[in-house]
């Protein structure tokens, strides 16, 4: 994870759902390297919709992952076919929700789905989206 002003660098990498598999809720795991420090947990929120999507507590799922030698996975089960954005951020101090400096920049590591650029302001939950055929899939964050 990247400090305060860069995000982070997400790379899909989906494994294979057999066909039987790929319309049942299944397992999708986030992996999230490059966390400045091992103090604190990685937060990651699942949103299934523009309206939920990097609003706290209106996830479709969240999870909590501790860090361990700058690294973190956190792990959504259950989760159906569909199409999903994912947001993360370092929460250093155990917080539940991202903290902003001047101008609302970010003062944690954060990132999002397909990388979208942050440049000038978060991005939408299209340019985050992806599609999920269920299954076991795995996304990585660098």
């Amino acid at each position: 994870m990247r400090s305060l002003l860069l995000p982070l660098a997400l790379a899909l990498a989906f494994g294979a759902a057999t066909a039987a598999s790929a319309q049942s809720p299944g397992k999708l795991n986030v992996s999230v390297a490059g966390v400045r420090n091992d103090n604190g947990s990685v937060r990651c929120g699942l949103s299934s919709s523009a309206n939920c999507f990097r609003e706290p507590g209106r996830e479709m799922r969240g999870a909590v992952a501790p860090i361990k030698n700058g690294q973190a996975t956190c792990v959504f089960n259950g989760v159906p076919a569909g199409k999903y954005a994912i947001a993360v951020f370092h929460a250093e101090h155990n917080e539940t929700q991202m903290e902003t400096g001047m101008f609302g920049k970010p003062k944690q590591g954060y990132g999002f789905s397909n990388n979208p650029s942050s440049t000038f302001g978060p991005p939408s939950f299209d340019s985050a989206a992806f599609t999920y055929n269920g299954g076991r899939s795995s996304f990585r964050c660098a």
